[in-house]
């Protein structure tokens, strides 16, 4: 994706006597030459403003520059990145990002100086983000941000953003397995307790706490927090945590594969709407998205030692990868293959 509009062109040099079809298959490298003209022309600002002597008429020049193309192609990328070719998915992801830039290009402008004297100490230094300098710095981060989204690609968005949540889920289980190999050192003895209560409180000063908020309330509060599986387990909330890993386990190997078999042989170009793939990938991806938060309150249900709450958010969690494995059995063209056969042993295993 080379850029293809000079410093000073105009929109129509930048989508030349290309369709709105044509630019619809290529939104992506617009906002790619977009975002990096936006970037060149913010450097050129950035130094005006700050160097003698002040020009006016040198960033106005500029600024007609901007809004001539660069701004214009940024905001059609987004309006020509349809949900039914690029997915909702990735429209609402180019969307936030084109939005961001014009953001921090505003917040850029609205630093040129109207007195006719050039920035100058901490106008333009000063810190956190607020000096010319770190102004600049932030919109060059956001442009930054489309180029690699544009240079991802199709696929390689949607792959990208499924990695992330594989990753999430991975963390969530080696938290889960570390905090089952806890156990709690129960004692019923309630005087041991009462002892060990004293102790933790022991040299706290009362009138420090909150009104409605006993020394007790507080370490009640933080003994809670940390409850681990009890030796005797009643509940049988480590069988139950066996088997979430197990199914844990099983759904990082789901987006493993979903990933090679399926986001990764997604056309090069975005496909067309009558297809109905952009449509499959985003009922995918919105299951795929809830899988993370929804393990998230898995986890506390484990902590919080409630079997009840356990076994009704693992049918709920586990229920949503099975609905993506039959949403990507088959391959984008209606067959049957390798990935069919896994997601039908994926299915039994999970559900054991």
């Amino acid at each position: 994706m080379s850029s293809r509009l000079p410093a000073g062109g105009s929109f129509r040099d930048l989508a030349g006597p290309a369709t709105a079809a044509a630019l619809e298959r290529d939104v992506l490298s617009l906002a790619h030459d977009a975002a990096i003209l936006i970037r060149a022309h913010s450097t050129k600002i950035s130094l005006l403003i700050i160097n003698d002597p002040f020009t006016p008429t040198a960033i106005a020049k500029v600024i007609k520059e901007l809004l001539a193309g660069p701004l214009p192609a940024l905001a059609t990328s987004a309006q020509l990145c349809a949900p039914a070719r690029y997915t909702r998915t990735l429209q609402a992801d180019l969307a936030w990002k084109n939005g961001r830039v014009l953001k921090e290009l505003k917040a850029l402008l609205s630093q040129i100086p109207k007195d006719g004297k050039i920035l100058s100490g901490d106008k333009k230094t000063a810190a956190p983000g607020k000096g010319s300098i770190a102004t600049t710095a932030v919109l060059w981060s956001a442009c930054d941000d489309v180029v690699a989204f544009a240079k991802r690609g199709f696929a390689g968005n949607l792959v990208h953003k499924v990695e992330e949540g594989r990753d999430t889920v991975r963390d969530m289980m080696e938290e889960l397995k570390e905090w089952g190999e806890e156990v709690d050192e129960e004692d019923d003895d309630e005087n041991d307790d009462d002892e060990e209560v004293s102790a933790i409180t022991n040299g706290v000063d009362n009138t420090h706490l909150d009104s409605t908020q006993s020394a007790q309330d507080l370490v009640d509060e933080w003994m809670s927090s940390e409850r681990h599986i009890p030796r005797d387990d009643p509940d049988k909330i480590r069988e139950r945590l066996e088997v979430c890993l197990r199914r844990i386990r099983l759904t990082t190997l789901l987006y493993q594969a979903a990933v090679k078999r399926r986001l990764k042989t997604l056309p090069k170009l975005p496909p067309a709407p009558e297809t109905k793939i952009a449509a499959r990938v985003d009922e995918v991806m919105e299951r795929l998205k809830k899988l993370p938060d929804g393990l998230g309150n898995l986890a506390m249900a484990f902590y919080q030692l409630d079997p009840a709450e356990v076994d009704r958010l693992m049918e709920q969690c586990f229920g949503e990868a099975v609905e993506v494995s039959e949403i990507l059995a088959k391959g984008w063209e209606g067959q049957e293959d390798e990935f069919t056969e896994w997601a039908g042993k994926f299915r039994v295993g999970i559900k054991k």
